[in-house]
């Protein structure tokens, strides 16, 4: 059964930098949908972005773009690179797999998640 760990979380300023990896056991990236989303504290899980492996579409969302990026670096592993980090980015970030189709944020469609990685970016 197909298990995902995050690492790569830690503390790190405003301007800082994260690269965060999504790692799966007993399966592969292959043209599968994996997402990263995340959850501040009190506040609900939101999608971060999305990729198919493969070469399929990616997203992000909106606040993110030009400052993350997600890509797979291994046939197990799809990792989220986090740049210019900002206090808004401070949350839980968990990677998800399993995607049984729809949209991309919705927690949802996706049937595995990983434990989670803290994310804490102070000012």
């Amino acid at each position: 059964q197909v298990q995902l760990v995050e690492s790569g979380g830690g503390s790190v300023q405003a301007g800082g930098s994260l690269r965060l990896s999504c790692a799966a056991s007993e399966y592969t990236f292959n043209r599968k949908r994996v997402g990263w989303f995340r959850q501040p504290a009190g506040k609900e899980r939101e999608g971060v972005a999305s990729t198919y492996t493969g070469g399929g579409k990616t997203y992000y969302a909106d606040y993110v773009k030009g400052r993350f990026t997600i890509a797979q670096d291994a046939e197990n592993t799809v990792y989220l690179q986090m740049n210019n980090l900002t206090p808004e980015d401070t949350a839980m970030y968990y990677c998800a797999a399993e995607f049984r189709g729809g949209t991309w944020r919705d927690t949802s469609a996706y049937d595995v998640w990983g434990q989670g990685t803290q994310v804490t970016v102070s000012p």
